[in-house]
């Protein structure tokens, strides 16, 4: 089959999420064709490159969220004149998209029905995809002074909660645009026949901007949606427009616009495939119906670790009693309570060391955070200075991978008594999966997806307590049978749930599932214009209420004040590779 694979801000980039599991995917099932769709959150993530792509992808389209540039995107769409009748549609679909969001924004539940607001922010998105494709991309209307009167005039409308009433011009333009940089995908040329509206299944994977381009295929073509969150997108979104320090409306209008994205994303998805507990939990709470939530854990790459799982400990681990933290160095792990968590663990065993393995920081808060980290171990641990990185001399070491010390991360994994986690935030600790893997005991603070990850392999304590954190380390340094005990089920839990080969296998069968409960919505042929036998797999054909047409679905959708437009004058937006 054909599968469109939707991304935000990774895959095929070198840098950005899900990239490896992108590629693990790909790559395993390889008797699919893909077409990659991605939309790239910076100009640096573009300029680092994109990786190695397998021959089963057959095509690249790329997209900026981090532009308006007009000569980047290639024409920014209706911009006031292009015609009265195109410019009413407009601002009529707006004007609906921006009060469903504001009527969100209230204290409590939406007091209106929410299958009806449901159903007015969907009518209204259908309305400006159906515009953008008739008349040309909204990048530039979007953000045009008419939308934010448009945004201000619902936010200053009778019965307005009080969150969105006192949105100042800086509030409104900065909601404005971020929701513009959303709904980018509107714009773009991915949905006729030669892009979405050929494949026969579109696989996203994150909700929000990732999503929306197989929304809209699902619009126009009909093409089923699979949708797979490893993260939470939402909140990721919620604490982006707190730390981009916008004002009280306009978080509150971005949360509530994300929010019905959201809904809608599951709403109309055939299946959605949480990476955990965690994230299920959130997207039920958004609205998704839990016939529709099927728990597939991420695949991880098992074999670089096999040699030290099938070994356990040995000497050098055992005798050293090193406590190993491996991870991006960022303030939602936590060092600094690892840290004073570690001064009473070294009061406790005085031989125990601290090595902290970590990615090189990226960005000014990331290498302030990391010097703030240093200084700490200095004050703590006077003597040999910790920043050297000569771990063998000093209680704590700062190593980078690929560093003298640590060559690759296996031989980290080697060498550390009890792996542990410290984190404050977490998604699906990845860190945790590869201790498991080497056969290594486990700490770990209790957030995200820890608890459902270690099962009862690991100990748990709650985040920011440095004194149970010290406690449970030196419980475990204190027991090397218990360590060996824990070591050896954590490896056989994360062989059984967390490997590669269980991932790929689950959306080989996820795939024909959904494919075979789609209608048939076009002829096979060949190249010299024959039908294809075989082409469509007998499921297809079985009768049932999946079976309706798309065109009625497609209909019963189209806003009845959008218009529905189909001479498919579609302008490229996208870059095509």
């Amino acid at each position: 089959m054909r599968v469109a694979l939707l991304t935000e801000g990774g895959y095929p980039y070198l840098t950005g999420e899900a990239r490896l599991w992108c590629d693990r995917l790909v790559r395993g099932l390889e008797q699919h064709e893909f077409d990659v769709y991605a939309l790239s959150r910076s100009e640096r993530q573009e300029a680092r490159g994109r990786v190695g792509l397998p021959p089963n992808v057959t095509g690249v389209r790329t997209a900026p969220l981090w532009t308006t540039d007009d000569r980047t995107l290639h024409g920014a769409g209706p911009r006031g004149g292009r015609g009265r009748g195109a410019r009413r549609r407009f601002l009529a679909c707006l004007a609906e998209l921006a009060e469903v969001v504001c009527r969100g924004t209230g204290p409590g539940p939406d007091s209106s029905d929410p299958d009806d607001m449901a159903d007015r922010f969907r009518n209204a998105l259908h309305g400006l995809a159906e515009l953008a494709r008739a008349e040309g991309g909204l990048v530039g209307a979007l953000r045009s002074e008419a939308a934010v009167r448009t945004l201000e005039r619902a936010c200053r409308a009778p019965g307005a909660p009080a969150a969105v009433r006192a949105a100042r011009v800086p509030d409104l333009l900065a909601a404005a645009g971020l929701m513009e940089r959303a709904l980018r995908p509107l714009s773009l040329d991915w949905y006729g026949d030669g892009a979405l509206g050929s494949a026969d299944l579109c696989h996203a994977t994150a909700g929000g901007p990732a999503a929306l381009p197989g929304l809209l295929a699902q619009h126009f073509a009909g093409v089923p949606l699979l949708v797979t969150e490893y993260g939470v997108r939402l909140r990721a979104h919620y604490l982006a427009a707190g730390e981009a320090g916008l004002g009280a409306p306009a978080r509150a209008l971005l949360a509530s616009f994300h929010g019905r994205l959201a809904a809608e994303v599951y709403r109309e998805a055939a299946l959605i495939t949480p990476g955990n507990t965690h994230v299920r939990r959130w997207q039920e709470r958004c609205g998704a119906e839990r016939a529709k939530l099927r728990t597939v854990h991420p695949g991880m790459a098992a074999d670089r670790f096999a040699e030290i799982g099938e070994r356990g400990y040995d000497g050098r681990a055992d005798a050293s009693g090193t406590l190993l933290w491996v991870g991006r160095v960022e303030p939602a792990k936590d060092l600094v309570s690892l840290l004073h968590a570690f001064a009473e663990v070294r009061a406790a065993e005085p031989g125990a060391r601290l090595r902290i393995v970590g990615t090189a920081a990226e960005g000014r808060e990331a290498e302030e955070y990391l010097t703030r980290c240093r200084a700490l171990a200095a004050r703590l641990f006077p003597g040999p200075d910790p920043a050297d990185g000569a771990h063998d001399d000093g209680a704590v070491s700062f190593e980078e991978i690929g560093g003298p010390g640590v060559p690759d991360l296996a031989d980290a994994y080697a060498a550390g008594a009890v792996v542990v986690l410290s984190s404050v935030v977490e998604g699906f600790p990845i860190s945790l999966v590869e201790a498991m893997f080497c056969g290594r005991a486990t700490v770990s603070t209790d957030v995200g997806a820890v608890v459902e990850v270690i099962g009862g392999t690991g100990l748990v304590v709650p985040p920011r307590d440095p004194g149970a954190l010290a406690e449970a380390c030196v419980a475990l340094l204190r027991d090397p049978a218990r360590r060996e005990r824990l070591g050896a089920a954590a490896r056989a839990r994360a062989l059984e749930l967390f490997t590669v080969e269980q991932n790929v296998a689950a959306f080989r069968g996820i795939y024909l599932e959904i494919v075979s409960h789609c209608p048939v919505r076009r002829d096979a042929l060949d190249e010299a214009g024959e039908p294809v036998p075989f082409a469509h797999p007998a499921e297809a054909h079985v009768p049932g209420r999946w079976a309706a047409s798309a065109s009625t679905a497609e209909a019963a959708a189209t806003p009845s004040w959008a218009g529905r437009e189909t001479d498919g004058r579609d302008r490229l937006k996208g870059a095509a590779v």
